[in-house]
């Protein structure tokens, strides 16, 4: 029956159609059930999929910002009221969504420092992204309590610390209060020193103490200023009345820490220095459009939405005037860049004059040249143009000759850390008394004259040249053995080398230093 009914539809086909006909409806239905079966996998593609991705939003109690959790969907995996489960641990990938560094590759080691304790997610945050397990995720009434280290970023000699949400800060109890709506378990207090030189016990028993404290329905009294821009807290204590630790502790850091916010940001002043202040307003101004606040004295509660304690700098102990690029947007170039702008500086490189200028720094107390008079005369029958000139006077004054000048001459000490305000391609000729200076030199001058752009001489003096063959004699321990002397204490190391000593150069020695600084200017110009 079959058969007939094949046979019959066939000679009705072939009625109808001719063979030609016929192949063309072949060919349009096959092709026609193609794309009926590519439409219907397009169209279920999504639900026959192994692995489907379900967006989960975990709501986190009032004024506290939303955690969206990402996670590859398991059967069951995600739909039990209880997230916690035994066994082999799933990781949930949690991005936090706000950077220290505006760029995303600055990311700090620091984030897994052992000093970060369990704290919440929205009053602490850090620069990277941050994998937990189940069993850290606590869903209970709408709250999320996270084991995670986000906030406390601890790197070599600093500690510094940024916090976000409801923030109140009381000077006069040094406390930086975080504010919470909800029941908080764990460790919920932190101390800190907010100067970027924590290796140094010295320096950081003249740093004020502060306690950062999450706190649940605050005690302290309502905002007397709400603060609509971030705030930055550092201490003005440490060894802030010394030029190079002023630039290696405090602006060089506070710049990096402060320069993204273009202005729009609040100091907090611990430690209260007003001698600092003065010295270095045009920074100060340069970085912050409001007023600095002394903070220490402030009995009523300032409140803000994001404070940042403590100051950024390099992390490595051997670095220190200069910047670190894995952890900051800016580099020396444009930290150089940003103090010609403050004091308006005119020349930011060397140009090619008859006579080359040359700065001699002098010192009125230790490690002073002797013959500063003669070391002048020297320089300006090879050439030079001379100024002499101490950095006791207002900088913003002093800044302005260091600028204008070519090569810049000095003994060991914090005056040379003006070379910074040198114009690039200057040069900078560090003076190494007796005492085994070499590694300290270079690390505080000599590595650090190349990031700036700047060339570098050195000229290591001669027993004869030390005022401390006088004192002492020729064949004593002081002058002959110095890592002797070093390993008596730091104490009398500075005391014998640092302070009872001043130089006296031997000119026809020094001539052929001063012949090559003019020779490099001279290869410069070609």
């Amino acid at each position: 029956m079959a058969g007939n009914n094949n046979l019959l539809y066939n000679t009705i086909f072939a009625r109808s159609f001719s063979k030609t006909e016929q192949r063309r409806l072949g060919f349009g239905a096959l092709i026609a059930s193609l794309l009926f079966i590519f439409t219907l996998y397009t169209v279920f593609k999504p639900y026959l999929s192994s692995l489907p991705i379900e967006e989960l939003q975990l709501s986190v109690d009032a004024g506290l910002r939303m955690l969206r959790i990402t996670e590859p969907k398991k059967p069951q995996a995600l739909r039990s009221s209880n997230i916690a489960t035994s066994g082999v641990s799933k990781k949930l990938s949690i991005p936090t969504n706000q950077n220290i560094f505006s760029s995303e590759d600055h990311k700090l080691s620091a984030c897994n420092d052992t000093c970060m304790l369990k704290n919440h997610l929205d009053s602490f945050y850090c620069t990277t992204n941050t994998t937990i397990s189940k069993e850290q995720v606590i869903s209970e009434r709408d709250k999320v309590e996270i084991l995670m280290k986000p906030f406390c970023n601890k790197q070599g000699k600093t500690e510094f610390w940024e916090l976000t949400g409801d923030l109140r800060i009381h000077g006069k109890s040094a406390t930086v209060l975080v504010a919470i709506t909800f029941a908080f378990s764990g460790i919920s207090t932190w101390q800190i020193r907010p100067y970027a030189r924590k290796d140094e016990f010295t320096a950081m028993k003249r740093v004020r103490e502060w306690t950062v404290k999450l706190e649940q329905n605050a005690r302290f009294s309502g905002c007397v200023r709400n603060h609509s821009v971030p705030a930055i807290l550092f201490s003005l204590g440490g060894f802030s009345m010394n030029n190079f630790h002023d630039f290696t502790d405090i602006v060089i850091p506070l710049y990096t820490t402060a320069r993204r916010f273009n202005g729009e940001v609040q100091f907090l002043v611990t430690n209260k220095n007003p001698w600092w202040i003065n010295k270095f307003k045009e920074i100060v101004k340069k970085l912050s459009n409001y007023q600095v606040i002394n903070i220490d004295q402030e009995d009523k509660t300032l409140c803000f939405r994001r404070v940042i304690v403590g100051l950024n700098r390099h992390p490595e102990y051997h670095r220190e005037l200069t910047i670190n690029p894995s952890s900051s947007e800016y580099s020396m170039s444009d930290f150089r860049k940003f103090l010609r702008d403050a004091y308006s500086l005119r020349n930011a490189a060397v140009s090619m004059r008859r006579r080359p200028r040359i700065l001699i720094l002098s010192r009125s107390r230790s490690r002073a040249f002797l013959n500063a008079r003669e070391i002048a005369r020297a320089a300006r029958l090879i050439g030079f143009e001379v100024l002499v000139a101490e950095a006791n006077t207002g900088v913003a004054s002093f800044v302005q000759t260091v600028n204008s000048c070519d090569v810049m001459l000095g003994v060991h000490g914090a005056g040379l850390t003006n070379m910074v305000f040198l114009p690039e391609n200057a040069i900078v000729i560090q003076i190494l008394p007796i005492g085994g200076f070499e590694w300290l030199a270079k690390m505080d001058f000599g590595d650090l004259s190349k990031e700036m752009n700047l060339r570098y001489l050195e000229y290591k003096i001669e027993p004869e040249e030390s005022t401390l063959v006088r004192q002492y004699g020729r064949d004593h321990e002081n002058v002959r053995d110095p890592v002797a002397v070093k390993k008596r204490g730091w104490a009398t190391f500075k005391s014998v080398y640092l302070v009872q000593q001043n130089v006296s150069l031997d000119i026809n020695r020094f001539k052929l230093v001063l012949v090559k600084a003019l020779e490099l200017l001279q290869k410069q110009s070609v």
